[in-house]
């Protein structure tokens, strides 16, 4: 089976902690060259420092916040090399019930996901029909299947990208592109920690009843591992899963209720 990615160059978004940065490092193992994108330039460096190099990769970064869509527009522009492999994460919008959102929260999550994401699709896409070769994978979340209780917003945004992909991955599928989504379930991240402070703070819970809650839901009774997500990102992006294009992924240790 053919998973290498050597001469293959890569945008990794998020990619300073959780599952950007797992993705960023097992694609740097694979052989890719990295472009690493987020807005805490002192964490890309951290992050550039480990990223693998024994084949001879080069790798960077681009300092860019989502909120800001024309300063991505701007500087996704100085990128000169052909991208083959695009991943896009960035963190979801704040939790709490859809009644008590705010139009603006909407329109916020749509720009930094729905938006940022076409941005740099339209960067890449040319150079990799010309290659013969592209890879966009989004990491989004397991509510596209079925709505998470609390994430009103985020379940409206996740949404929107699933049929986003989905139609790109129709558009782009002749020119031997593909275009997947990974929706990870509970992974022991920064967000996922955010979520369980909220949710014990609402619900008048300690932190550790939270987590074992939601333990309790998953088949394998325990939360993921990002390097588990990144390792399903990573077979998404190599030559042998060329033929798997516009589908949606979980990774969530079979919490999913649904096929």
């Amino acid at each position: 089976m053919e998973i290498g990615l050597n001469t293959k160059n890569a945008i990794v978004c998020g990619s300073t902690e959780g599952i950007g940065k797992a993705c960023a490092l097992e694609l740097a193992k694979l052989g890719a060259n990295i472009t690493l994108i987020s807005r805490n330039e002192e964490k890309l460096k951290k992050v550039l420092s480990l990223l693998d190099t024994s084949s001879g990769q080069k790798h960077s970064y681009l300092t860019v916040d989502f909120k800001n869509t024309k300063q991505l527009e701007e500087k996704i522009q100085t990128l000169d090399d052909k991208i083959h492999i695009l991943v896009n994460n960035t963190g979801g919008p704040a939790a709490g019930a859809i009644t008590e959102a705010d139009s603006k929260a909407f329109e916020e999550g749509f720009k930094m996901h729905v938006v940022c994401n076409q941005i740099l699709v339209k960067k890449v896409i040319s150079g990799m029909k010309e290659e013969g070769y592209g890879r966009i994978v989004n990491i989004i979340s397991t509510s596209v299947k079925s709505p998470i209780p609390g994430l009103g917003v985020s379940n409206t945004i996740r949404a929107a990208v699933a049929n986003w992909a989905k139609t790109l991955s129709l558009e782009l599928g002749p020119f031997g592109i593909t275009v997947n989504n990974i929706l990870p379930g509970f992974t022991d991240t920064p967000r996922l920690k955010s979520l369980i402070t909220s949710k014990a703070q609402k619900e008048s819970l300690t932190e550790q009843d939270v987590i074992e809650n939601m333990k309790s839901t998953i088949p394998a009774k325990r939360f993921g591992e990002a390097s588990e997500t990144a390792n399903a990102v990573a077979f998404l992006c190599s030559p042998a899963a060329a033929y798997i294009n516009g589908i949606n992924l979980p990774v969530d240790g079979g919490r999913t209720g649904c096929l």
